[in-house]
């Protein structure tokens, strides 16, 4: 690597200052051992210098080639589609300047030797000499969305407990995967072990950390029998600095292997089937210099934009409203029902629906707070208006398609549609909302799934359209106390009309907030 190949340390950020110091600190070190190649330093979310920053600063030293190194463990989404969207931008900024980008560090034997140090650190503070066969090793990881990130943290714990010895694993998250961390710490304490050695597999302090550490001295102090040491984090360290030099090298060099193999977004994945080929979308943005703009974000308050129908809608909704007496209906289901008028193009469909009692509250308020619709068929999935969802963070998912649907719908004997609630339970939990607009099996299944194991959703929208069952299913559906319910009786309905009834709560939704804005303002 010349002198012109300029190296920009790519952290992740933080609001924690001693994160940030330790970062710095790090990048201090990597200078020193860059063999005086120009080494500058730049955040993805919260703070300043952001990684554009940090390039541009690089290119006005006059740098031809800059090496964009990730300082994060593990690749993730802010590794796959974050840090490479900066990229982008910084090689159509600068046409001039060829941009590499580095490996993560990855499972990188310096740092699974110094992870090994921090953990003979940690028993050196004890007073007792312990045999770690009766020792249970703790180790937390981040915890992400992507199965393979959080795979490589469940390897480094494996190899080293099997490296050191230790009687026992306990592998857990502080957040996004599970186990959380103090779930699996109460996990290992109930395994009998004397000892536990908890080790964050992290590079730096920070919020999360510092709530690992809090987790473990509260499990101290409730179990007093229980020896609980807690091993550091890797930390600033010669071994991570050789590791980020050795990644800008290979990333110059053009040697920044990638784990493709079991990439999500390449390949198919148990359970995350429907992500292969997702366009690769920054997220950080909003946050991005967050810290630097607080003072700005204060003194402005964040607004949401209003619902604005196109002009020919705006219309349609005037006729109907004014095409009967909506007097009699409550106001919290008027966009819901108005909406199934103008998807139906029939009046009288208001005089159908059933709504169980707070049931279009209920719903918008969980769209805003679970942030996930799931759908029996892609139909429904693809009526809901995109915009919107968009605007309001919310997430959709349909199961009738996914492999797995498809081998429990041949094993077990059930539709695919079926299969695919039911795989939305076994995905997802009580946080859902679900619109069914196609197979009464789904209605079925789910409200088996109430009845017979507790599945809560937030809301249930169940409207299929046909002859065979369908009238029986959504009867069986309006008499399921358990849960906040939309329906109708009959053989009327359909994807559009589930569809409906998510547009009519995300309207509401984006007007229930504009009002709290307006009321705080």
């Amino acid at each position: 690597m010349s002198n012109t190949a300029a190296i920009v340390i790519a952290g992740h950020g933080s609001r924690d200052p001693d994160a940030l110091r330790e970062f710095e600190a790090l990048v201090q070190l990597v200078r020193a051992r860059a063999g005086g190649r120009t080494v500058r330093h730049g955040y993805l979310e919260f703070a300043a210098p952001t990684i554009a920053e940090a390039a541009a600063a690089c290119v006005a030293d006059g740098a031809a080639e800059v090496s964009v190194v990730p300082a994060v463990l593990l690749a993730a989404r802010h590794a796959k589609n974050d840090m490479p969207a900066e990229l982008l931008a910084l090689a159509q900024q600068y046409p001039q300047v060829d941009f590499h980008f580095g490996a993560p560090m990855d499972l990188h034997p310096l740092l699974l030797q110094l992870a090994q140090q921090r953990v003979i650190e940690a028993e050196a503070v004890s007073g007792d000499i312990a045999d770690r066969r009766q020792s249970c090793l703790v180790v937390v990881g981040r915890g992400t969305t992507d199965p393979d990130a959080n795979s490589e943290v469940a390897k480094a714990a494996r190899m080293l407990q099997e490296g050191m010895g230790f009687g026992a694993l306990q592998l857990c998250f502080s957040g996004t995967a599970a186990p959380l961390v103090r779930d699996g710490l109460a996990a290992a304490a109930r395994m009998g072990y004397s000892r536990l050695v908890v080790l964050p597999f992290f590079l730096f302090d920070g919020v999360l950390v510092k709530r690992i550490f809090a987790a473990a001295d509260e499990l101290a102090e409730r179990e007093p029998q229980l020896e609980v040491l807690k091993a550091g984090y890797l930390g600033v360290h010669a071994h991570v600095a050789d590791v980020l030099v050795e990644r800008a090298q290979q990333a110059i060099e053009g040697r920044a292997a990638m784990n493709c193999t079991l990439c999500k977004y390449r390949v198919q994945i148990v359970g995350f089937e429907q992500q292969v080929g997702e366009p690769q979308r920054a997220h950080h943005l909003p946050v991005r210099n967050l810290l630097a703009s607080a003072a700005a974000t204060t003194a402005k308050a964040t607004t949401t934009a209003p619902y604005v129908p196109h002009p020919i809608e705006a219309e349609s909704m005037r006729i109907i409203d004014e095409g009967r007496d909506w007097s009699g209906f409550p106001p919290a289901h008027l966009t819901v029902l108005q909406r199934l008028v103008h998807t139906s193009g029939d009046f009288a469909v208001a005089d159908e629906i059933f709504f169980s009692p707070g049931a279009a509250d209920t719903g918008m308020r969980a769209l805003l707070r679970c942030k996930r619709v799931v759908t029996d068929v892609t139909m429904v999935q693809t009526g809901l208006k995109r915009a919107l969802l968009e605007q309001l963070g919310i997430e959709t998912w349909c199961g009738v398609h996914d492999p797995e649907s498809h081998l429990m719908s041949q094993t077990q004997g059930i539709t695919r549609s079926a299969a695919g609630i039911r795989r939305a339970w076994q995905k997802f939990g009580n946080d859902v909302v679900l619109a069914i607009g196609d197979a009464p099996t789904a209605i079925v299944e789910a409200t088996r799934l109430i009845r017979e194991h507790g599945w809560r959703p937030q809301l249930v929208v169940g409207l299929p359209v046909g002859f065979v069952g369908t009238r029986e299913s959504k009867d069986d559906l309006r008499r399921c106390l358990q849960v906040p319910r939309i329906t109708n009786s009959g053989t009327r309905g359909g994807s559009p009309w589930a569809a409906s009834v998510v547009n009519a709560l995300l309207i509401d939704a984006i007007a229930w907030l504009v009002a709290q804005e307006q009321e705080i303002a």
